[in-house]
């Protein structure tokens, strides 16, 4: 394979990860911490583009680099449609979608915006891999019991997709020979089915569902919940959200989002804390379980990845639930910057074939409302 140099450039609300890529070779990194001097906050989306666009090039000086030498660039996608998995070229569609979703604030599209804009001004090519609304439920995992109301797929995908590909490799398989079980234990939780390389059930991270975590709720009983959004105690709906995304799982237990100091509670003889963290446990245990069932009790591993991963307290409580299902693996930490990079290899070397974004979104084949109508009655 040639050599190509890569800028990979990924955006969040708690962090600014840049980093040049040789093929598979690191050169650089950086994470930006939002907030500080040397990176401040922004009001707009527009702010934030321009100091972003003023700081790239400063960075790629100190690599003795400038953008004109970068091959390809890389965006960890943000505010788009609900898209296949793989390599999108970002087009004048996708660029326009970061204007129509996501709001003025949140600096999730930032790096399609910028990659969008560097590729043009320097005619190379630029990729968004394996965006947060990769969708390739089965219908059957869309469903529930109420017709206003269907799952939609929000998973750590591009960190899913490579500890799959990661693992196949490891292995001398291919990731679409395999039946894996991931998952990614972070301050966000997901617990994804994959089938032959289609991830075809997962628990929403975004709208609440699945095992609690180090700050969200999970899902809660329904009937509980709803006399909450009627309760004093949240008088919004902004309230409610924060205390369900952000204040929950062991923060709302235990005041911190840290296993760790959770753990060293339990090693001075928190018993509550014990409780608290063992329940987190349980929770996830039960969400793999349903996901087993989604892959009809056919796993070939079960892979444990993300921040958590890298303790032990968590994945050995989860063998012990969990071991009856397949052999486990952890791949701990996150690689959302190899994963962009190695999405843009994947097609620069032929063994994917870029998709073209159309923002329409993939999954548009079942009108709940209309069959309600149809069997129920207006």
């Amino acid at each position: 394979m040639e050599t190509y140099k890569i800028l990979v450039l990924n955006f969040g609300s708690t962090s600014t990860k840049m980093a040049v890529f040789e093929n598979e070779k690191c050169l650089w990194v950086e994470n930006f911490t939002p907030g500080t001097e040397e990176y401040p906050k922004f009001k707009t989306i527009k702010e934030h583009q321009a100091f972003a666009k003023e700081l790239i090039p400063k960075q790629l000086e100190k690599l003795g680099l400038t953008l004109e030498d970068i091959d390809v660039f890389a965006a960890r996608g943000g505010a788009q449609v609900f898209i296949e998995s793989g390599a999108y070229k970002i087009n004048q569609v996708m660029f326009d979608d970061t204007d129509r979703f996501g709001g003025d604030s949140h600096p999730g599209k930032l790096a399609t915006r910028i990659c969008f804009e560097y590729g043009r001004d320097y005619n190379k090519p630029a990729f968004m891999i394996n965006g947060p609304s990769v969708d390739e439920y089965q219908d059957v995992a869309r469903m529930t019991g109420l017709p206003e109301i269907y799952r939609q797929s929000r998973i750590h995908a591009l960190n899913q997709k490579e500890i799959g590909y990661r693992y196949a490799a490891q292995t001398g398989k291919k990731y679409q020979d395999l039946n894996l079980l991931i998952l990614h234990l972070g301050g966000g939780i997901s617990v994804t089915a994959h089938d032959h390389g289609r991830m075809i059930d997962s628990n929403d991270i975004i709208e609440g569902e699945g095992p609690m975590t180090p700050t969200r709720a999970g899902t809660l009983p329904t009937l509980p919940l709803a006399r909450l959004c009627y309760s004093e105690d949240y008088p919004t709906f902004m309230d409610l959200m924060l205390k369900l995304i952000k204040k929950g799982g062991l923060m709302a237990h235990l005041g911190t989002d840290d296993v760790r100091e959770v753990e060293k509670m339990i090693a001075d003889g928190d018993e509550y804390a014990g409780m608290v963290l063992d329940t987190m446990v349980y929770q996830i245990a039960k969400t793999a379980g349903e996901m087993a069932v989604a892959l009809k009790g056919r796993v070939d591993q079960i892979i444990y990845t993300g921040g958590i991963a890298k303790g032990s307290y968590v994945t050995d409580k989860l063998d012990e639930y969990l071991g009856w299902i397949a052999p486990s693996t952890k791949i701990p930490g996150e690689f959302e910057m190899e994963a962009l990079a190695a999405g843009c290899l994947r097609v620069l070397s032929g063994e994917e074939e870029a998709k073209e974004y159309t923002g329409v979104d993939v999954w548009t084949g079942f009108d709940y409302l209309a069959g309600y109508d149809k069997h129920v009655g207006q």
